[in-house]
């Protein structure tokens, strides 16, 4: 347990986006149409504005972002996390800018578009972004709502 006192919501915005500048990795959870739960590891950019994911169009993810169109993404660990909600655009892969793709390949390691398989971009712009530690941040937790920063 942290003993540290609570964070301010402008300290918890710029540990967010911290976060989001430098992490490389997400948990990514999306339902099937009928309600099935999905949560897997990936990898992710954020340009200032929206993350950009990549995984096969066939997966469970793909299909459940593609179908949905909703996400819910975890950053950080379970004593320290971010949680965004955000509305995902699908995009195929040679429709996105080369110098957007570039820079996920760089930050990543990863870059789909080297893959034999039929990989998608999945751009998630945040719709609701909180952030918490311990129980004693519970309260102003939420950052960012319909996609405008609260701080």
């Amino acid at each position: 347990m942290d003993n540290a006192a609570p964070r301010s919501s402008p300290q918890r915005r710029r540990d967010t986006e911290h976060r989001l500048a430098h992490d490389v990795d997400v948990w990514v959870a999306t339902a099937a149409p009928d309600g099935a739960p999905y949560l897997v590891p990936l990898s992710f950019d954020w340009d200032g504005e929206a993350l950009l994911l990549a995984t096969p169009k066939d997966s469970p993810t793909g299909r459940n972002l593609a179908a949905t169109g909703t996400v819910r993404l975890g950053l950080g660990l379970t004593r320290d996390v971010s949680m965004v909600d955000g509305d995902v655009e699908v995009l195929e892969l040679d429709a996105l800018a080369r110098e957007a793709a570039d820079r996920f390949a760089a930050r990543s390691g990863f870059d789909p578009r080297a893959e034999t398989g039929s990989y998608r971009w999945f751009r998630v712009v945040p719709r609701r972004i909180q952030a918490w530690r311990e129980a004693d941040e519970l309260k102003g937790r939420d950052l960012m709502r319909d996609g405008q920063w609260l701080t």
